[in-house]
């Protein structure tokens, strides 16, 4: 097995009084291997049979009899989500993290595969914290999380939001804690950070600790003292990244906005937008009203790189289109990563905004005045389009049907200030 350090993904949520207005403000950068390919993919609710089963990316499990509709930025090959975001403005986010538990499991369901699953099945923040919790006891975690042998594994912990709090759920093999965070800020790297207020947790999870030697039974129980590594250079480049993190927050707090999330996102210094073997392939902020009756926006990139990248809205309206320019192809039973032995090759993944994407960024790394020149033109397209959705996050949508195409329109757009470059 290779041992990698990583240093993958932050994820972001400020809530009143720390954001402007009456708003909640989720941001994640998705931190994956540099060339693996995230797809940006909506799909409707859906209703189910009793006995249908749903196919995650190692295991078949249980099938609910209804999914709600959600927007996902996944990386291509596997089943689950880095991050997304429901009809019902839940917005989830996952980590990698490692501690005292190995994660050298058998194959169950993945991290990314408990966020879709958590946004399919709950209408609010708790209730996938709930849904989550339950999975994890029924089927675990485990399997490799990259689309290659090297058996790279971890634990997750997760960011979940709502219209009106988030939570911060942090697992470890079946054990997890969670904390409810109902004002302010919070961010999360690859770290455990729950410490004495839990707010929820797996019945046997101290019980579990103390029986390994990790608690004495009777000190004040802190979870990611007692769940973490003492000391490693993971929790080490993790920790530093999340402490710039909590500054670039707390530096803007009171401020915090749409567009003021996308500069954390795209902040190169603190290491928040890596670069490397390991770089940011996908970006998500999402606006979140607190009143039910206005719409969330909800910004994803589908590209590497926000720093070169355009911030796309999509809104749950009725009859969304589906997003095809962001969709990767499917190769159905034929995908290497569904036929064991596992990733025995790697077939080409990128969806035609990528393609696009790849040819532009060349350019811009080539040419510094014509760069200069496209990156000025994708910012000002980001910025009209930020200003239009202040005016659906103040009044609300009126005529749905106008908004079907929404994310794809924003993709056209993109492509446009791509072709005349």
């Amino acid at each position: 097995m290779i041992e990698m350090f990583p240093s993958s993904c932050d994820t972001f949520v400020a809530l009143p009084p720390s954001s402007e207005g009456q708003r909640v403000i989720f941001g994640k950068n998705s931190d994956r291997p540099c060339d693996e390919v995230q797809e940006v993919v909506y799909f409707p609710a859906r209703d189910y049979g009793p006995e249908e089963k749903v196919e995650c990316t190692y295991i078949e499990i249980e099938q609910v009899a209804h999914t709600n509709a959600v927007v996902l930025s996944k990386p291509a090959w596997l089943w689950g989500a880095e991050m997304g975001a429901n009809e019902h403005q839940v917005c989830i986010g996952n980590e990698a993290v490692w501690g005292r538990e190995s994660a050298d499991g058998e194959e169950a369901l993945l991290g990314m595969d408990l966020v879709r699953l958590g946004l399919e099945r709950a209408d609010t923040a708790e209730k996938a914290v709930d849904v989550i919790a339950v999975l994890l006891e029924k089927y675990g975690q485990g399997g490799p999380c990259m689309e290659d042998q090297c058996g790279f594994t971890y634990h997750n912990s997760f960011l979940i939001s709502d219209r009106k709090e988030a939570w911060v759920l942090e697992t470890s093999g079946k054990y997890w804690a969670a904390e409810r965070v109902e004002g302010g800020c919070r961010n999360i790297s690859n770290q455990y950070g729950i410490t004495t207020k839990i707010d929820k947790e797996h019945p046997g999870m101290r019980e579990y600790a103390r029986s390994k030697g990790w608690w004495d039974g009777k000190s004040e129980f802190n979870f990611a003292t007692v769940y973490s590594f003492l000391t490693t250079a993971r929790i080490e480049s993790a920790g530093t990244r999340y402490c710039e993190g909590k500054s670039l927050l707390e530096r803007r707090n009171g401020h915090i906005s749409a567009e003021a999330m996308m500069d954390i996102l795209r902040d190169r210094d603190s290491g928040i937008n890596m670069e490397g073997m390991f770089m940011t392939t996908g970006s998500m902020v999402s606006v979140v009203p607190t009143d039910p009756a206005l719409p969330g926006v909800h910004y994803f990139t589908a590209t590497p790189d926000p720093e070169r990248s355009v911030f796309k809205p999509f809104i749950f309206v009725k009859n969304a289109h589906e997003l095809k320019e962001t969709s990767s192809p499917s190769f159905g039973p034929d995908d290497p990563v569904k036929n064991k032995p596992r990733f025995q090759s790697k077939p080409d993944r990128k969806h035609p905004l990528f393609v696009k994407h790849e040819l532009i960024v060349a350019i811009i790394d080539s040419y510094k005045e014509r760069g200069q020149k496209i990156t000025e033109g994708l910012r000002q397209l980001e910025k009209e389009t930020i200003k239009e959705m202040e005016k659906l996050l103040e009044v609300g949508v009126e005529v749905p049907d106008i908004w079907v195409n929404l994310f794809s329109g924003c993709v056209q757009k993109e492509l446009g200030v791509y072709s005349n470059s």
